[in-house]
């Protein structure tokens, strides 16, 4: 402990050897003092603002906090109905998760879900940047909002409708239904007998081509909404910044390079750590309409751990049991994603001095 004195905090006057207190340090007394009624003061200035904070407070309450309790079920085991009733487990459903009974499906739904989420992290994360610079470079605003909302409107519709359509585009003969426009233009332009047999049981219910039609179609249903950020961000830099490399001769390319890119790093670097943390929430209601049960064709690489632990959840045979091994996964897999998303904040924060915090 630092040994504090007087002339930390007063200054001596020499001619009338008295101690006075600077008026800064009377400030800072001051507004100590009276930090809290300072703090009611801007709360009644601001009343209104900060009650239209109270709704989304309640709804983080409710639907993001309360349902938190429900995570202790992963370490009890009992009555559904009551889960005070419930004796305690210990960490036994995780266990059986990871070397134990459910060991192999879990770890297959996890192997999944990373995949896919790497592969829409690697594929789909530049998308929205390339569609931003390309906006940028549209000079007509009339055809630029055009093209934006074009590209925005996947977005908005259901996911039903986006899988529905998915799955009739590339549908197959199998069935006696009517196959879909790109498997008939497969059928015509390919002589291959291995991608015929995948084009006639459809592409999208088979294990080889379902992981890179999924990419797809998530990308062409989320890259133009999610463009928004990053055109923000572009439109944000200074005109004089371009008139500058235009002088020093530098073309188009050379402006997105070394003017555009550098000035929306931050922005980049952010929105990365965001979907970083975002990895392994693979969205539940597309795949789980895209493979419903074991008897699909692409069952084996369309499992994530979402659908895993809802399946397992909802089964008949020991429901507790079972609900308490599917939580174990949601939790498991959610506490690797924050782990993910401090590393990436903590990397970034090192190498670019640019964090989310």
């Amino acid at each position: 402990m630092f040994k504090l004195k007087c002339d930390d905090f007063l200054e001596y006057d020499e001619s009338t050897g008295t101690y006075s207190m600077p008026a800064e340090q009377r400030v800072r007394d001051e507004t100590e003092r009276n930090r809290w009624k300072n703090i009611g003061l801007t709360l009644l200035k601001d009343w209104r603002l900060y009650l239209m904070l109270v709704p989304m407070l309640l709804v983080y309450l409710l639907w993001k906090y309360a349902p938190m309790y429900s995570l202790t079920a992963a370490f009890r085991y009992g009555s559904a109905v009551n889960p005070d009733e419930r004796a305690w487990a210990g960490i036994s459903a995780f266990q059986s998760i990871f070397v134990g009974f459910y060991s192999a499906s879990f770890w297959m739904a996890f192997r999944n879900t990373f995949i896919l989420a790497f592969y829409g992290l690697l594929f789909g994360f530049p998308m929205p940047i390339i569609l931003a610079l390309f906006f940028n470079e549209v000079k007509s605003n009339i055809t630029r909002s055009i093209l934006q909302v074009c590209v925005y409107l996947p977005k908005f519709i259901s996911t039903v409708i986006v899988t529905s359509l998915a799955l009739a585009l590339f549908q197959g003969t199998a069935g006696g239904q009517p196959i879909g426009i790109v498997s008939r233009f497969l059928m015509m332009i390919s002589h291959s007998e291995t991608l015929m047999s995948r084009v006639n049981d459809g592409l999208l219910l088979t294990s080889e081509y379902f992981r890179a039609l999924y990419v797809v179609t998530d990308i062409w249903e989320h890259a133009g909404y999610d463009s928004i950020v990053f055109f923000a961000a572009v439109i944000a830099v200074s005109p004089t910044s371009y008139e500058a490399a235009q002088i020093d001769g530098a073309g188009k390319m050379q402006q997105m390079r070394y003017v555009v890119l550098p000035s929306i790093l931050s922005t980049v670097v952010i929105m990365l750590i965001m979907k970083i943390g975002g990895l392994l929430s693979v969205g539940y209601e597309k795949l789980y309409l895209l493979s419903p049960d074991s008897t699909y064709g692409n069952y084996n690489v369309a499992e994530v751990v979402s659908t895993w632990s809802n399946r397992l959840s909802t089964a008949s045979t020991g429901a507790e049991l079972n609900q308490a091994f599917g939580i174990a996964g949601e939790m498991t897999n959610n506490l690797i994603g924050m782990i993910l998303v401090i590393g990436a904040n903590t990397i970034a924060r090192k190498v670019s001095d640019v964090s989310l915090y």
